[in-house]
């Protein structure tokens, strides 16, 4: 075999090994599925040395602003079809073989495509991706488009994502189309406030967005608003639209305030069908009692997938801890009992998430400190068992920062602990750091800035006030501000750039205070709203940019009450309560599942329904 011929061969050999099996299969939507493999495609260093010093060149490719590249026929053949028809006439057997080409591509775009050729490497951004991925598609570059693609999902952002979105339908890139419209769902109202392009949109597509079930909007209000911006963008073409758009609004879960408010706008005021549909809507809500009581089958009553599931695990309830797990629709505002859970029972446990997985951390079961770690993928419904701790932990605060999970101080059965603990997820490993200043059980940490912050809680004989802070960078401990109260059982947020310690026990009696303290800035903690039912050993997360308080111990029982913290009007609000009364409970909360309809209440009802209606068949 000649030295060409195998270069051709051994570069054909490896290139084919990682392509789909069929190029034609994918030309009618030109639709691109991720592929991976764990055998490289080999590109010769010689390569690169021939093309730098112009050497064995047999061919030229001109591009529209004049740049001519000398290059090797073979190679470029040997990752593009389109170039290897073109340069052998395989369409056209018989004629000389073609040794120069003219495309209408600019030069900078296809030296990225010849950089990739040669080196298997090519340098994509901003301001060529576009260009790129149109040719690299059309030259049937598979590995170009992959990584075109790759880059333009990971820079998607609200200013840009119409752009993409437009690009990938023009071209047929099915994959990106559908990575597009996640993106688009899950951060829609950032999206019509701010994209330049939202208006811009067909009717056709709007109504396709605003109608999808993942739609993640906090409150159908957001798509009232889409509708009147886009509307209002070129009123008298499209308020012929408005009775078709009005129906995407899910008004079963507006109150009748918010649905007469909207009735108010006076475009659908002269628009007769819009207002006759939203007066018979406000007639047929006053016939349903609670949600569980309407037919989600009626798109108006339909509630939409949440984007983020909060998960409420473990806890102490009817004097025992228990393995219950329940999660919260924030969309359906309901509470739902999960089968997934963690075969051994547990209280005072920590509780943080890293990479889409819950990581359970310590905790007691009534007889056993734990400290054991158990990781959960929702995703799969898995539960798997980690790297266990140094030191058995209940009551122990747990905290993610800079993707290092630390658990901090705690009772191990003997006496109250200052030590800590960090654990790397990605090598299940576990070190031991610095010890904090103080002994620590029942209180509460929280990571903001790259920084961990502890505070409160009960060293064996006191409760404390006391808070301080860990630098990952220095492995050093130092004191912040005290609190104002006394606290354990309490918890610690994050929260827009400020820490919120929210009720827990001062040592006589239950709180319901919450105060607050801006590291850099505060040179003290600031009382807030305080909740509306005093609590202590309680789960809190972040969720639709509200914090969130579940369960407790209220001073005489355990309790299943939650309630949310607006921070714009500092004031808290019910929200449903759980199945179940428990304390010393974890929350957290996990987005963007690719499961997140599992954890639904639109599917659990669904399903109820389904059950209902085979065994009424079968009777």
């Amino acid at each position: 075999m000649s030295s060409k011929k195998s270069t051709q061969y051994w570069r054909n050999k490896h290139h084919n090994s990682r392509r789909k099996p069929s190029i034609s299969s994918r030309k009618k939507c030109n639709c691109l599925k991720k592929h991976h493999t764990t055998q490289s495609l080999v590109f010769p260093s010689i390569w690169k040395k021939l093309r730098e010093n112009n050497q064995l060149c047999d061919g030229k490719v001109q591009c529209e602003d004049g740049v001519v590249f000398n290059i090797h026929r073979i190679i470029l053949s040997a990752v593009s079809p389109y170039f290897r028809a073109l340069f052998t006439n395989s369409n056209n057997r018989g004629c000389p073989e073609i040794k120069d080409a003219n495309v209408q591509i600019s030069s900078g775009a296809f030296k990225v495509i010849i950089d990739y050729a040669y080196t298997g490497n090519c340098v994509i951004n901003k301001s060529n991706v576009f260009e790129v991925l149109k040719y690299a598609d059309r030259y049937e570059i598979l590995d170009v488009v992959e990584n075109c693609c790759e880059f333009l999902v990971d820079h998607l952002d609200p200013n840009n994502c119409l752009q993409v979105l437009k690009f990938a339908m023009e071209f047929g890139h099915c994959h990106l189309i559908q990575q597009v419209k996640i993106y688009l769902h899950q951060h829609f109202p950032n999206i019509f406030k701010d994209n330049e392009e939202f208006c811009n949109l067909s009717f056709y597509h709007l109504k396709q967005i605003l109608s999808d079930d993942c739609l993640n909007v906090k409150s159908e209000e957001i798509v009232f608003e889409a509708i009147k911006t886009w509307v209002s963008s070129a009123l008298c073409n499209r308020k012929k639209y408005l009775p078709e758009l009005i129906k995407c609004v899910r008004l079963g879960h507006l109150s009748k305030e918010k649905i007469a408010k909207i009735a108010y706008w006076p475009t659908i005021q002269a628009d007769p069908a819009s207002s006759l549909y939203i007066t018979d809507i406000l007639g047929k809500i006053s016939d349903y009692g609670d949600i569980d009581a309407k037919p989600l089958s009626s798109y108006l009553l339909r509630p939409r997938i949440p984007y983020d599931i909060l998960f409420a695990i473990g806890g102490w309830s009817a004097g025992s801890p228990t393995s219950f797990i329940e999660t919260y629709d924030n969309r359906a505002d309901k509470w739902l009992v999960s089968k997934d859970t963690d075969v051994l029972a547990r209280a005072y446990h920590g509780i943080c998430t890293y990479n889409g997985k819950i990581y359970i951390i310590g905790g007691f079961d009534g007889n056993e400190y734990f400290n054991t770690v158990r990781c959960y993928d929702p995703a799969t419904h898995i539960w798997h068992d980690c790297a266990c701790m140094y030191h058995s932990r209940c009551y122990v605060s747990v905290v993610l920062c800079n993707n290092k999970v630390y658990a901090m101080g705690g009772y191990n059965g003997r006496s109250r602990m200052n030590s800590a603990e960090r654990f790397d997820p990605k090598a299940n490993f576990w070190e031991v750091i610095t010890p904090m200043q103080r002994q620590r059980s029942d209180a509460s940490a929280a990571a903001l800035h790259d920084k961990v912050y502890i505070v409160g809680g009960f060293n064996g004989q006191e409760v404390m006030n006391s808070a301080e802070m860990f630098d990952p960078s220095t492995n050093q401990w130092s004191c912040i501000p005290k609190m104002i109260s006394a606290r354990s059982g309490v918890s610690l947020l994050a929260y827009h750039d400020a820490l919120y310690a929210i009720g827990g026990f001062n040592g006589y009696t239950r709180l319901a205070s919450t105060e607050k303290y801006i590291p850099d800035k505060s040179t003290t903690w600031i009382e807030v709203s305080g909740m509306m039912t005093p609590r202590s050993n309680f789960g809190t997360v972040i969720l639709d940019d509200y914090i969130y308080v579940i369960g407790g111990f209220n001073g005489s029982t355990t309790i299943n009450y939650v309630e949310y913290y607006d921070r714009e009007l500092d004031e808290w609000m019910d929200a449903a309560s759980m199945n179940l009364n428990r304390s010393a409970l974890c929350a957290c909360v996990i987005s963007g599942l690719p499961n997140s309809k599992d954890y639904s209440f639109l599917d659990r009802s669904q399903k109820q329904q389904n059950e209902d209606v085979k065994g009424n068949c079968k009777v």
